[in-house]
């Protein structure tokens, strides 16, 4: 089972983000607002992964994921916005990948994990 901390500041997306997981077979230890509350939860549930959204409020996402990832927590940035936006930066960023919001499925998560146990992708 992945354990999953979800960051966001919008708090539906977050209620339907965790719903969707769980229905899926992702476990949700944890959702966040903001990196404060993100950090906080990932010392205290260690999950196997973090979803991040690019934009949180007047946050940086790209900000919380190196700090997670010093934390050694894999995150995969999200965003409503098409990769190709913020490509660079995302490439970039210690993140294990990009997920579009409209595309976040349990499978697609798993596979980000599991590419990023195998190293990353041949250029």
């Amino acid at each position: 089972m992945v354990r999953c901390l979800i960051v966001d500041d919008s708090p539906v997306f977050l209620a339907a983000a965790s719903g969707l997981l769980r229905h899926q077979g992702i476990v949700v230890v944890c959702v966040a607002a903001n990196g404060a509350e993100a950090l906080r939860g990932a010392e205290r549930e260690r999950p196997d992964v973090a979803l991040v959204d690019l934009d949180l409020g007047g946050e940086s996402g790209l900000d919380l994921a190196e700090r997670l990832y010093r934390r050694s927590v894999p995150t995969i940035l999200m965003s409503t916005h098409a990769e190709q936006d913020y490509r660079d930066l995302i490439t970039a960023s210690p993140a294990i990948g990009f997920l579009p919001k409209m595309s976040l499925s349990g499978c697609v998560i798993v596979r980000l994990l599991d590419g990023a146990a195998t190293g990353p992708p041949e250029r």
